[in-house]
């Protein structure tokens, strides 16, 4: 749990559609101030979970707190949070400002207070030149600022946004992602984000809670995740891994025909029972002859070269592994101008950055 007083807490909530659970006794509570990813496949929970927040969803079971006041039986319109949807709902007929003022009319506020508070807002989602026009007329990434400005300018204690950038472009929503860091940043109230996106939970989470099958499977820092992954599917939902499968033994793995290559234990298990080592394709370097410092190294041939601009990925054929050694090489690397392939090479790491997984 992050150290900061928490604003929502989350209690054993448990969720049912029918014979489906859809939530199954999540706990976890949201920090003041923070930006919380719920990340996970479709079908994991984490939309479901948001609409429990939300008050669009009635837990079957659990308890909801906000500041630690039940807020269970609390209509949405009249809890302090609110939420903005991926198809952002804006009304094509009402010009940026009206749209963001639309809210404010709703709770009777004065039009000096209103016009205030649009004016600050429209100022911090850089939507001043752009308040006197219908949103057909803006991008994208305007309308996702405009519902974003509708959403902030009620002054919530806390927004949730599902999926929020799903209907952009790739380029632009990796600039949107380092604009709604910033705002959240700068505003300093708590955002939840849903996403299936790995890269954008990486991008702008504190804290990330990867959900499975209505759980959390694990919950922690981005850098957690990624470095200190708990099991084979945290590993490889999270970013590219190499998983070698083995079993348990004294320092690492048994891996069939290439002795114990050693690895860092998470969690527990007996020796000899299924194990594995996941080890990121940046941590793995490739040397024309076997490394003399003893470090763990399997010797296998380049099957495929894939550029990608900054870096290459090299696909290393090893013998009694069912898929090839995964290696990213820096283009700047001269060993990745030169390599071929064809080429026998040895695929070698430190060990230190070898996790070894027992479930």
């Amino acid at each position: 749990m992050s150290e900061r007083a928490p604003v929502i807490s989350i209690k054993t909530v448990t969720k049912r559609f029918g014979p489906v659970v859809a939530i199954d006794g999540v706990s976890v509570d949201l920090a003041e101030g923070e930006f919380f990813a719920l990340l996970g496949p479709s079908g994991c929970g984490k939309t479901t979970l948001l609409r429990i927040i939300a008050g669009f969803e009635t837990p079957d079971g659990g308890e909801l707190l906000l500041d630690g006041e039940d807020i269970q039986r609390l209509r949405p319109r009249l809890r302090p949070i609110n939420l903005m949807f991926q198809s952002y709902a804006l009304f094509p007929h009402m010009s940026v400002r009206a749209n963001i003022a639309y809210g404010l009319e709703m709770e009777g506020l004065a039009k000096a207070e209103i016009r205030r508070r649009v004016d600050e807002i429209l100022d911090m989602t850089a939507l001043g030149a752009f308040a006197d026009r219908r949103p057909d007329k803006l991008s994208g990434g305007q309308r996702q600022r405009v519902a974003l400005a509708r959403a902030l300018v009620k002054r919530p204690r806390v927004l949730l946004l599902d999926e929020p950038l799903g209907a952009l472009d790739k380029k632009l929503r990796e600039q949107m992602q380092l604009e709604l860091k910033r705002m959240q940043e700068e505003i300093g109230i708590t955002f939840v984000i849903v996403t299936h996106d790995q890269e954008e939970a990486l991008v702008m989470a504190d804290r990330i809670a990867l959900m499975k099958d209505g759980r959390i499977e694990q919950l922690g820092t981005p850098r957690s995740l990624y470095e200190e992954p708990e099991s084979r599917f945290v590993a490889d939902f999270i970013g590219v891994t190499n998983l070698f499968e083995g079993t348990l033994a004294d320092g690492g793995i048994g891996l069939n025909g290439h002795g114990v290559l050693p690895g860092r234990l998470a969690g527990h298990g007996a020796p000899g029972s299924p194990a594995a080592i996941t080890l990121r394709p940046e941590r793995v370097t490739l040397a024309a002859t076997r490394p003399a410092n003893g470090a763990p190294a399997l010797e296998g041939r380049v099957a495929e070269i894939a550029y990608h601009g900054q870096s290459i990925n090299a696909h290393v054929a090893v013998s009694g592994l069912a898929k090839p050694v995964l290696s990213r090489l820096s283009a700047a690397d001269p060993a990745a101008a030169t390599l071929k392939e064809g080429e026998r090479v040895w695929c070698t790491w430190d060990p230190a950055f070898a996790r070894v997984l027992t479930r």
